[in-house]
């Protein structure tokens, strides 16, 4: 994975950028999706802090979501706008280890706080009973794992990444794998867990919620004229359509950044590594920091 790109990466970049000006106009989107993401999210923050007598379980979540999105925007986007400008990373071997982990517990973070919102949406959609009688049990454990899974999974970022000497007097912050299937191995490795693994969670849940509120929808039809029928609340549909969109835009940001990763890994010589549309792919992956509050917002 390419370091010059997004920061979320796990490889250094072996051919750096041929074009200083097209790197100007990176480092200004980097900018400009760095803002949006701090303010954005910092503004939800006080929202919710201005509703916190009455804040439902779901905004919960959406609190941790947005803790997870300002650690994307602080330890990824940021230290690429910087790498940008330096062209070099400039930091000690501890900065060097700790940024590179804490890129990596961002992604985790942010995908796995997603798969929690969902979990708590299928169960409260298709298990109300179970959900209510267990809620703030399951509430607080979803929010706990989805935290230490991005600690633990993102160890290794620790022990592969350093500060070498890539050029006389010249330092970087490199990783060092096994080749050539050490780095393979680790891609793919953070693409399933990353990516796949809550992809197809995700995907189940959202099934069965859709099934669930389509068969509700059909029995509340044939009640029609009764009172307290088994439909599905229109709170409950609002956050529904709200993890759904939330799914979908994680889906368009990163489907493109961890295609191409694994590409590279596996096909380095065919992959398109370099060039606008690279750049685009990289930059598209940040961008989900960016619109994640707004769309908790605009359902709020």
């Amino acid at each position: 994975m390419d370091p010059s790109s997004n920061g979320s990466e796990t490889i250094p970049n072996r051919d750096g950028d041929a074009h200083e000006h097209f790197a100007h106009i990176r480092a200004g989107i980097l900018v400009l999706i760095f803002v949006l993401a701090t303010s954005g999210n910092l503004f939800f923050l006080g929202t919710l802090w201005k509703k916190r007598k009455r804040n439902t379980r779901t905004q919960l979540f959406l609190l941790h979501l947005c803790l997870a999105d300002l650690v994307v925007a602080f330890f990824q986007v940021l230290p690429q706008f910087l790498i940008e400008i330096t062209q070099r990373f400039r930091g000690t071997d501890f900065l060097c280890r700790s940024v590179k982990y804490l890129q990596v517990v961002g992604m985790f973070a942010s995908a796995y706080m997603i798969v929690a919102i969902t979990i708590d949406r299928y169960h409260a959609v298709c298990k109300p009973m179970v959900s209510f009688l267990k809620n703030s049990f399951r509430r607080y454990l979803s929010i706990g794992a989805a935290w230490l899974i991005a600690l633990a999974f993102s160890s290794p970022q620790l022990f592969i990444f350093s500060l070498q000497e890539v050029e006389e007097h010249q330092y970087d912050c490199w990783a060092t794998f096994i080749e050539p299937w050490g780095s393979r191995i680790y891609i793919t490795w953070i693409t399933l867990s990353v990516y796949a693994l809550p992809a197809m969670i995700l995907l189940y849940c959202q099934l069965r919620i859709c099934t669930t509120i389509y068969f509700n929808m059909k029995r509340k039809a044939l009640q029609a004229g009764r009172t307290g029928t088994k439909g599905v609340s229109n709170a409950k549909m609002k956050t529904v359509k709200m993890t759904f969109v939330i799914i979908m835009t994680y889906t368009v940001c990163w489907s493109p950044f961890f295609v191409v990763q694994l590409w590279s890994a596996w096909s380095p010589s065919t992959a398109p590594t370099e060039g606008t549309v690279f750049a685009v792919i990289m930059l598209l992956a940040s961008l989900n920091s960016c619109t994640n509050p707004w769309i908790y917002l605009y359902y709020s």
